[in-house]
């Protein structure tokens, strides 16, 4: 990492632990700011948020203007103070702490009613695990907190209104913070889109694999076509399928250099294999690791069982409800979201999370009421096939904001904001809202 801006300022501003009691235990939230390099033609404050959800947000201040580290062009740095945080119970603001003795014997997919329940009761003496090291905090971790602390920044930079630029999860801290402080805001700028309607566990699995799924189809349209495919004149559906067929019959093994190892590839591990490919778009890469778990022979990264982060679970378990009744009906969910997305079965990310909330004893939290006010235009960006945050979630929330832009594009990935033409949209957007 390197070093920091020097010109960029950090502080601490002291939060209540639980909103609801302003007086009572406070925590502190690390901010950093660099302002405008042209005080004469400054705009504001541009706030952000890049993810995580305990991505170091604060970073973006301390390390804006780096050739490498930096995402803002020199005219955005010459027009807006640039501030950061870190989202309480994250790297520099009191990080969270949990028993990670107890996640390590988690299963990460039950095969079967007793797992799902041993799973449940495990994720239980986690989140109890968490209370225990980290305090009252690891019960107030959820969206709407963090969204309130955003206000407490702003007012304790002096500013009436900020604009707001979100990426993944900061989309979802965007909503919040437009839910309870309309008319605080200038700008509001969100990119890679998170769904803002509280998605139960089977639509918040459906999206995401059906996405990753989709994203399979256009691998296989491009191999049908492109003489670089390493599965050149297959079909890749059918492929996927004999995989499937292997991997349910015990049969598929994970390659190695010199042919297939002992190492068994179950179903689960097969769509964590083929939703990994779906991440990003190189064509030429995953099909050519396609090819050697096809073949058995070649060099693949095998994803591992790792189940959701801490960040998942302290904050999404809360912010959405995801929780499902028992193993028959998760079971009926998984066969539902198979039919739906038949190459890939399900995504895996969709998946960890999904799991890691069953037992979670810090149950979901309500959604705020809309505080009445008047909003800026709202500028909603989101990828065609990001399996990390699904385009139908980015339609939902341009719909409920009034008015509302949103602007696609067709391609894989995440994050747009790292590229043009979205990059100069966001930009045109957050200097002149209006136009």
């Amino acid at each position: 990492m390197p070093d920091p801006n020097p010109a960029a300022q950090c502080a601490t501003v002291e939060v209540p632990v639980d909103w609801s009691k302003p007086h009572g235990p406070k925590t502190g939230i690390f901010v950093a700011r660099l302002r405008a390099a042209d005080p004469a033609r400054r705009i504001g404050v541009l706030m952000s948020n890049p993810g995580g959800p305990w991505a170091p947000g604060a970073d973006d201040a301390l390390h804006a203007g780096h050739p490498q580290k930096g995402v803002y062009t020199p005219e955005m740095l010459q027009r807006f103070d640039i501030v950061g945080f870190d989202p309480r119970g994250s790297h520099r603001s009191r990080r969270a702490r949990c028993d990670e003795s107890i996640a390590g014997g988690i299963t990460s997919r039950p095969r079967d009613a007793a797992a799902f329940e041993q799973m449940r009761t495990l994720n239980g003496r986690l989140a109890a695990g968490c209370l225990r090291l980290t305090g009252p905090l690891a019960a107030h971790m959820d969206t709407e907190s963090v969204a309130r602390d955003m206000d407490a920044i702003r007012a304790a930079l002096g500013e009436r209104r900020i604009s707001f630029l979100g990426h993944s999860y900061g989309t979802l801290l965007g909503e919040r913070y437009a839910r309870l402080f309309p008319e605080r805001l200038r700008a509001l700028a969100l990119d890679s889109v998170m769904d803002p309607d509280r998605p139960n566990a089977e639509r918040f699995l459906t999206d995401a694999s059906v996405t990753a799924d989709d994203t399979f189809k256009r691998l296989a349209a491009w191999c049908s076509t492109a003489p670089s495919c390493a599965l050149s004149g297959r079909d890749l559906a059918a492929v996927a399928a004999e995989l499937f067929a292997r991997a349910e019959a015990g049969t598929l093994r994970v390659p190695g250099p010199d042919g297939p190892t002992q190492a068994v590839a179950d179903a689960d591990g097969l769509s964590d294999f083929l939703t990994f490919l779906a991440w990003g778009w190189d064509p030429e890469r995953a099909t050519r690791e396609l090819a050697a778990v096809y073949t058995g022979t070649g060099t693949v990264y095998w994803p591992q069982y790792q189940g959701p982060s801490r960040d998942m679970q302290l904050v999404l378990c809360r912010d959405y409800d995801l929780r499902i009744r028992d193993h028959a009906e998760y079971r009926a969910i998984r066969e539902r979201v198979a039919r739906a997305a038949p190459h890939v079965r399900v995504s895996t990310q969709g998946l960890d999370i999904v799991l890691g909330c069953q037992g979670w004893t810090l149950p979901p939290k309500a959604r705020p009421a809309r505080v009445a006010g008047d909003l800026p235009r709202v500028l909603v960006a989101n990828a065609t096939l990001d399996q990390r945050t699904p385009l139908p979630g980015a339609r939902r929330m341009a719909q409920s904001f009034p008015g509302a832009t949103l602007l696609t594009r067709d391609v894989v990935g995440h994050w747009l904001y790292s590229s043009e033409p979205t990059k100069g949209a966001f930009d045109a957007y957050l200097t002149d809202p209006r136009g």
